[in-house]
């Protein structure tokens, strides 16, 4: 399993009780739990935490990124383009 540097197993936020399993953030933020999965597999998105078993829950941040790329992809965005578009927004190249 690919596991973002950012995010390894055992870094914990400091309030577990907002955190979401994949499940409930998916159906929270309206997709499937396969979607989800996919959006973390591409690098759409990372997991707020990462279990030391593997379990990656989210937090209301990452759902309304999930909401966005949802509205971006039925807008007609391929998901590549929006992964881009965060990568590139996220290494300050969109800056000018």
């Amino acid at each position: 399993m690919w596991v973002s540097p950012s995010v390894q197993p055992g870094n914990l936020v400091s309030d577990k009780s907002k955190l979401l399993s994949i499940g409930k953030a998916a159906a929270k933020a309206g997709i499937s739990r396969q979607s989800l999965q996919y959006y973390v597999m591409v690098g759409l998105l990372d997991p707020t935490e990462v279990s030391d078993s593997g379990h990656r829950y989210f937090d209301g941040k990452a759902i309304d990124r999930v909401r966005l790329i949802k509205k971006l992809n039925e807008s007609g965005y391929p998901l590549r383009a929006i992964r881009d578009l965060f990568l590139e927004k996220h290494s300050g190249k969109g800056k000018n």
